[in-house]
């Protein structure tokens, strides 16, 4: 758990000097007027106890005060939420036997306070005119946001050849479905590709952070990007993880949300090796046969009926239920699936036209 902690940390510290942030401005202004400063973030009885000289304030937090406060030695403490400056010009005396990978005098006790205290502190080096973030064991170097606008652009651009591609692949599958030639190598295609879009859409979430109010449009290109994929995952996963493995559903299939959890955290403990081979990920699901990756699987038919039109949840499981497979939602005729609780006759014929119009469109674009 501590892992997650930190990295929740990491992010709500790099929210903390986004640019657009008070904090931010304060930073910048102490590096254009060529000072130093050492910044803790948070104010508790331990970091008091590391205090040694300066003078005690307890005033508004502003990017004025803290440029001011810079100019003399020492360091300022500010609050957790960064809304008070509580101490400036103080001594920070950490425990020297605590292991620094760092030179410089003030980096040293920055990297010191971080790891005995467990609050991010902000070095800002004159000499080397940067700004190190210590939080979580880590050092962290505050980019422009230039800087960063361009690594999130070469993500973003990677991310849509990898969209491109995971379309692609999804396409087939929904040809290969409808014609009931599924192999378990097909199904792990999709999910490669579908952790691939995730993981680099992790990446750009967090240039988002980073980047604060200069990250806005940002934010409305990945969500483009990403649009649909998060169900998909989940779609896909119970169309094709093994009974056993969905046994936990009630029939209103609830649960069966944590085999998707399962699936999805499996994926993302791969490494990037592990998860270029097909056989891995399908390992994750469950999924493997006499002929290995040749097998042939078929799906339920969740991903499929997801994609018909205004069908209520319930009705929509009630459906998978009672048919079983893909392949025999697809048989149905209009009176089969009126003996589906919830599903009358305007319903049934939407249901079948939707699906007739998906089998259609999906074979098209696989043969033409």
């Amino acid at each position: 758990m501590a892992h997650h902690n930190d990295e929740d940390l990491l992010r709500s510290t790099l929210a903390a000097v986004a640019p657009g942030t008070e904090l931010r401005d304060g930073l910048e202004r102490i590096l254009r007027g060529n000072t130093g400063a050492l910044i803790v973030l948070g104010h508790d009885r331990t970091v008091e106890s590391l205090c040694t000289g300066g003078f005690p304030l307890d005033v508004e937090f502003s990017a004025t005060r803290l440029r001011e406060l810079a100019k003399m030695d020492g360091a300022i403490v500010v609050n957790s939420d960064v809304s008070r400056i509580v101490r400036a010009a103080t001594q920070l005396v950490p425990d020297p036997s605590i292991e620094t990978s760092e030179s410089g005098t003030r980096h040293r006790t920055a990297e010191r306070v971080a790891k005995q205290t467990g609050l991010p502190v902000v070095s800002v080096s004159q000499s080397m005119r940067i700004v190190a973030l210590y939080v979580a064991g880590r050092r962290h170097v505050l980019e422009s946001s230039i800087e960063l606008l361009s690594h999130a652009n070469q993500a973003l651009q990677t991310m849509e050849r990898y969209r491109a591609r995971l379309d692609e692949v999804t396409a087939t599958l929904s040809a290969l479905e409808i014609e009931d030639l599924v192999t378990v190598r097909d199904v792990a295609a999709v999910l490669q590709r579908m952790e691939m879009v995730r993981r680099i859409s992790g990446e750009i979430s967090a240039y988002v952070v980073e980047l604060g109010v200069d990250g806005r449009l940002l934010t409305l290109q990945l969500e483009e990007l990403t649009a649909g994929v998060t169900d998909d995952v989940g779609w896909l996963i119970r169309d094709y993880a093994p009974a056993d493995r969905l046994t936990d559903t009630d029939h209103e299939g609830h649960d069966s949300g944590d085999i998707v959890d399962a699936v999805i955290h499996g994926l993302g403990a791969l490494s990037r090796a592990e998860l270029l081979d097909p056989g891995t990920a399908a390992k994750v699901i469950g999924l493997s046969g006499p002929d290995g990756l040749d097998t042939s699987v078929s799906p339920r038919g969740y991903r499929l009926l997801n994609k018909v039109p205004r069908l209520p949840g319930p009705v929509f499981e009630r459906l998978v239920d009672h048919f079983g497979s893909l392949q025999r939602l697809l048989a149905a005729t209009q009176d089969d699936l009126m003996l589906v609780d919830g599903v009358g006759e305007g319903r049934a014929r939407t249901i079948r036209e939707g699906l007739t119009r998906l089998a259609e469109s999906s074979i098209l674009e696989r043969y033409v």
